[in-house]
């Protein structure tokens, strides 16, 4: 009989957060981009691995897989179109991941925007999001290769998905994402409440992560920049220049998307 299934967090480099999914025999390992904490990690907990599940291309993501491949002789699951050459199971939209030794089933939605062949993996029977760099806590990713309509599009995808889903991102930017957060919705209480719990917890060296959708839909504003008040507070800051630029959600996200890269 298959164990339920856990998530470990794995804290690596400054702020990365690498995930283990396992049953307590089995493991799968999303974004390992470092080998010596998943090593140690399997170890620790006598964890087989069984699976690699990655995101996008970027080396903090997936510099530890050829050092896993060392151990384990697994598949690799990743973007069809995402340039990583060490994935032997591409995916798109739509794509099932099933990892039988674990009876872990993934669906894959595409989300270009951070990178152009950005995936998550979405699992449905426990609603838990690996979102990568797309979704953070109070936040999403920089567009460095896609455009600002491919990633609010992408954030739409994700925003649908049911309000419990528990988003397990990729970084612990949480506090700097509700600082700006709250610089755009002064008045939003569940802003101002959320960061006060999120400062009480890195207090303690507690992770912020995960989150759940439904509350990044009241305090994200990457997830907001539709709201009146996102775009009021957009013109007044002079982040956009007229109401027919408020009229252009592509173009509201991107200027939103501008001020957070320039946000201290």
């Amino acid at each position: 009989m298959t164990n339920s299934l856990s998530i470990l967090t794995v804290p690596a480099f400054d702020d990365n957060y690498l995930w283990v999914i396992h049953d307590g025999k089995h493991a799968a390992v999303v974004d390992p981009g470092d080998a010596v904490p998943i090593l140690k990690t399997l170890e620790a907990h006598q964890l087989t691995l069984s699976a690699i599940l990655l995101t996008h291309h970027h080396s903090d993501h997936i510099g530890a897989v050829p050092a896993l491949l060392q151990h384990f002789n697994v598949p690799v699951y990743g973007p069809a179109n995402d340039g990583i050459q060490a994935v032997s199971h591409r995916l798109a939209e739509g794509d099932l991941v099933h990892i039988p030794e674990m009876n872990l089933a993934l669906q894959v939605i595409a989300v270009p925007g951070h990178t152009l062949g950005h995936i998550a993996y979405f699992a449905s029977v426990q609603h838990w999001l690996f979102s990568g760099d797309t979704l953070f806590a109070g936040g999403c990713g920089r567009v460095f290769e896609g455009t600002p309509a491919q990633m609010l599009s992408s954030l739409d995808k994700l925003a649908a998905l049911p309000d419990d889903t528990a988003v397990y991102c990729a970084h612990e930017y949480t506090l700097s994402n509700l600082r700006f957060a709250k610089e755009v919705e002064p008045d939003n209480p569940a802003i101002a409440e959320r960061l006060l719990r999120e400062q009480r917890k890195r207090d303690e060296g507690i992770p912020t992560v995960p989150g759940q959708i439904g509350l990044e839909k009241r305090s994200n504003p990457f997830l907001r920049s539709r709201e009146p008040a996102v775009i009021a507070r957009l013109l007044s800051a002079g982040k956009i220049s007229a109401r027919a630029d408020a009229q252009d959600e592509a173009s509201t996200f991107a200027a939103l998307r501008e001020w957070k890269n320039n946000y201290r």
